[in-house]
């Protein structure tokens, strides 16, 4: 008899009938509309596996609702929607989709710094609205990207990507991460370690590339914001809730740094709008990693690491080793 698995959104065809070789499947190709807690618990009660995204919450209680649960595998690299201890404590493991993203999300990263110094979005929505008469020595300024400084937060294998593209903008590069790194990888980026403050006060553009946790809740507020350039532009591709939103929206309204790039929200599909009140704001609705080719691969490693999972197989990307030896059998 095959492992019953659940899929919480609609992914590939291919990713499905791949999955079904070897599962008994439900999905939600057909409406891929996200489930109510109660419904999502439901129909997880009697199966072996789960592939949820970073929308679906896999709390304690929804764990206690699916007795025969063995495996989540997430299909992103953020993991803050899966509560790793309650897993752990009942033997079920966790994974995640790392590395197969890394130069998709940088190159978003990339297209929300660019549309941000340049006024891309600003500038297109003028031009939509009827608004464009002519040519203005002084229309749309930005700031130039090329030979500005630019700050990394967050130096794991997104950031390195991000660093590798900047430079070709020959930009100086400095970073802040929880740990510097090796010497070898700093020269081969071109980029020097600074504290965080010292990152905020001279860089041009600013990028935030981590996951998101307690710990850096509001990594970014209004005390950060205060001591960025009123030139500057900061980037968030990673995560919400790393900015504070509201502290973002006033800072932008009050014009104390020049524009912001945001793939990401507190709250998100909800978001703070007052974003939609202020012109210097490139929004796009997390979309980092979406191309064709990236989805997929990310679907087929999350299945790689459910398939060994319920295989009795130590899963190749797993998120809390402590539930190895507890595993459920």
């Amino acid at each position: 008899m095959k492992p019953k698995i659940l899929v919480t959104r609609a992914t590939f065809d291919d990713v499905i009938a791949k999955l079904r070789e070897r599962f008994e499947v439900e999905d939600n190709q057909k409406d891929d509309a996200p489930w109510s807690t109660e419904e999502f618990r439901r129909r997880l009660a009697d199966k072996d596996g789960v592939l949820p995204t970073g929308s679906d919450r896999v709390d304690a209680a929804t764990l206690d609702a699916a007795p025969r649960l063995k495996a989540v595998c997430n299909i992103a690299v953020g993991y803050n929607n899966i509560d790793l201890a309650a897993c752990s404590e009942r033997g079920i493991l966790a994974t995640n989709t790392p590395g197969v993203l890394d130069d998709t999300t940088a190159d978003m990263t990339w297209a929300l710094l660019m549309a941000a110094a340049r006024r891309v979005a600003e500038a297109e929505r003028w031009l939509r609205a009827g608004n464009w008469k002519g040519w203005k020595n002084d229309q749309f300024l930005g700031v130039d990207v090329h030979h500005a400084t630019l700050g990394i937060i967050g130096m794991g294998r997104i950031g390195r990507a991000i660093a590798r593209r900047a430079k070709g903008f020959s930009m100086r590069i400095l970073y802040h991460n929880r740990r510097r790194v090796p010497k070898a990888v700093e020269k081969q980026l071109g980029a020097k370690y600074v504290s965080m403050e010292k990152l905020l006060k001279e860089s041009d553009f600013i990028s935030l590339n981590m996951p998101y946790s307690p710990e850096v809740h509001h990594l970014i507020g209004a005390a950060q914001l205060a001591h960025m350039k009123p030139t500057a532009v900061i980037v968030n591709a990673a995560r919400g809730g790393i900015i504070d939103d509201a502290a973002l929206v006033q800072a932008l309204k009050e014009r104390r740094i020049a524009a912001a790039g945001l793939d990401v929200f507190e709250g998100e599909p909800k978001f703070n709008p007052g974003f939609l009140e202020v012109d210097n704001v490139a929004l796009v609705p997390h979309i980092g990693s979406a191309t064709r080719a990236t989805r997929t691969s990310m679907a087929m490693l999350a299945s790689k690491n459910l398939s060994a999972a319920l295989s009795g197989r130590r899963p190749p990307n797993l998120l809390n080793p402590e539930a190895w030896p507890k595993r459920r059998r």
